[in-house]
């Protein structure tokens, strides 16, 4: 018993001097899950010792989620750099899939926290891509709680036309360095930047892209990824005396990737170094789960990895697993604002005087014109106005009468139950309303409530449909649609829509009368295939509700109520779910 008390003596004492987070901890990867690519994060000592991570977002509205932790392990979702369509116009009116926010990288300098980013689009307004036009945008704030208080981007000059730009201060001077190793010296208050020089030339590795510059024991170092960000995935790194080089490629590389291997976690890259308030290094990079599988609804996810760098030496990066070790610090979920918690269910029942969940998502261009929390009518939902397009419409630059009547959230969870109320009384021929899995406009699974003619007989009746749109990905074999009546006695009460991750791959359709569970019907099972790849290889999946007239007169609006997304369980390793 003394023994005891004096290891509880000794771990207390310890807690109190700072020293608690030396203590060896597991983790689970991926840290955030569900679609979280090109991780960016840095660690802030000035504001309370706070790690802040950044993923892309690229068609996605807000755009640039910024996380928060105070031990890596539990992340809160704080602010979006990118909320007000003032500050970035151009995103409203892109006209691919694929545009938008692309690989940020997050750093801070004298009190303020930076996010730069390259902003994508085609010149040929081809929603399948064509010729690429990069814009580099910084976004600034000094709260990174507050949505409104990110400023608008400025825009700084691309003389290389590369991506992925880093952002990096030295001896006072503002520094952004890109995909293939172009630096410039920028100001950061102006938006000018030098002429880029390429300062280094890589392994040779297929497509070098993501780098980040780290100042360390008077060497300048380069890391970046290598091979493509598929199966080859990879990191490497490369150091100097001086920051215009030449620079040297360490003798081992890669430092870290899963090619090879038959590794639950692959693809794995796009990293980013930091440290902890006592020192300890980390590392973020994106990784999919499924080893070799060709279907990752989820694709690009945040994993975290535990790091050694000696003074003078090459860092040393633990492999990625799903099962992990490191010096955590202490367990905190100290962190300031109301935004969702990464991995937390939903029950949202969208009362009177609640706004939209912060992680809610619209698909390029918010609207909320089409959009009422509780109306008067009826309390307690959210009433979706009809667009003129379905979620397979293409937008282009008619925004204003083409925005999407669609909100959603991320897939997180390998494994969930994801069920919504939907009360709706069509009048109008394919006046439609319902819920969807959604990779982008040409890859997605939709089960709604569409008024169709009736069987036989004259008039109008609410059928359930369940189709798919996959011109996105034309050589998959898309599953049949599937058309029944409603059954009379479930109207008009509402009805409740569900959608069940039941393996990492397959997805099960359903309906019910809300206040009857137990009359449940299955209406379909189908492959994540759909919303994997094709016009989306590098985002995930979407959960979400829609209401559209598809092109007719309708204007009867949906009303969606009990909002739950459950997760059940989260694959780790190809036999292992926690």
């Amino acid at each position: 018993m003394g023994t005891l008390t004096g290891l509880l003596f000794l771990i207390a004492a310890l807690a109190t001097h700072g020293l608690a987070q030396y203590f060896n901890k597991t983790f689970h990867n991926p840290i955030l899950p569900g679609w979280n690519s090109d991780p960016s994060c840095t660690f802030i000592h000035e504001w309370d010792d706070t790690f802040f991570c950044t993923t892309s977002s690229f068609m996605s509205v807000p755009g640039a989620p910024i996380y928060a932790s105070k031990d890596l392990v539990n992340w809160r979702l704080v602010s979006h750099a990118f909320t007000r369509e003032e500050q970035l116009p151009e995103l409203a009116t892109n006209p691919t899939q694929l545009g938008g926010i692309w690989a940020s990288t997050l750093r801070f300098n004298e009190g303020t926290l930076y996010l730069i980013t390259a902003y994508l689009s085609w010149a040929d307004d081809n929603p399948r891509g064509g010729q690429t036009i990069s814009k580099i945008k910084i976004f600034r704030t000094t709260d990174p709680y507050n949505d409104a208080t990110w400023s608008n981007a400025l825009e700084i000059e691309n003389h290389a036309n590369m991506i992925d730009p880093d952002l990096f201060w030295d001896t006072g001077k503002a520094y952004m360095l890109q995909a293939e190793d172009y630096l410039s010296e920028i100001d950061i208050n102006t938006g000018k930047a030098t002429e880029a020089v390429k300062v280094w030339n890589g392994t040779g590795g297929f497509s070098p892209e993501g780098p980040h510059f780290y100042h360390k024991d008077g060497y300048y170092y380069i890391m970046q990824a290598e091979g493509g960000t598929e199966s080859n995935h990879s990191e490497v790194i490369a150091r100097s005396k001086s920051l215009a080089g030449p620079y040297t490629a360490f003798k081992s590389n890669p430092i870290l990737t899963n090619r090879a291997t038959n590794q639950y976690f692959q693809d794995v890259g796009h990293a980013d170094l930091f440290q902890d308030a006592s020192g300890n290094w980390w590392g973020v990079a994106l990784a999919v789960r499924g080893g070799s599988s060709d279907i990752i609804p989820m694709n690009r996810e945040t994993v975290l990895f535990a790091a050694t760098w000696d003074k003078g030496e090459w860092p040393i990066l633990e492999p990625v697993r799903g099962n992990m070790s490191g010096r955590l610090p202490p367990r905190n979920r100290d962190i300031a604002g109301n935004g969702h918690w990464v991995g937390d269910p939903d029950i949202v029942d969208f009362p009177h005087g609640s706004s939209m969940p912060q992680h809610f998502i619209y698909w390029r261009r918010r609207d909320d014109t089409l959009f009422t929390i509780s109306p008067k009518s009826r309390p307690n939902s959210l009433q979706v106005s009809p667009s003129n397009i379905n979620l397979t419409g293409f937008t282009g630059y008619d925004v204003a009468k083409n925005s999407l009547a669609f909100v959603a959230r991320k897939q997180s969870a390998t494994l969930f139950n994801y069920t919504v109320d939907l009360s709706f009384n069509p009048k109008v021929r394919e006046e439609e309303a319902g819920i969807s899995l959604f990779l982008n406009q040409f890859q997605h699974m939709d089960l709604g409530i569409v008024n169709l003619a009736r069987s036989g007989a004259k008039g109008l009746l609410p059928h359930i449909r369940f189709r798919v749109e996959a011109s996105g990905k034309p050589d998959t074999k898309v599953p049949e649609t599937v058309i029944l009546p409603v059954p009379k006695d479930w109207l008009p009460q509402p009805i409740r829509l569900y959608i069940s991750a039941i393996s990492d791959t397959q997805y099960v359709f359903g309906v019910s009368p809300a206040n009857r569970p137990d009359e449940y019907m299955r209406i379909t099972s189908v492959s994540g295939e759909i919303v994997t790849g094709g016009l989306s290889p590098f985002t995930g999946s979407l959960l979400g509700v829609y209401a559209t007239n598809n092109g007719g007169e309708g204007r009867t609006a949906a009303f969606f109520s009990r909002w739950r997304y459950l997760p059940v369980a989260q694959q780790i390793d190809y036999d292992t779910y926690i």
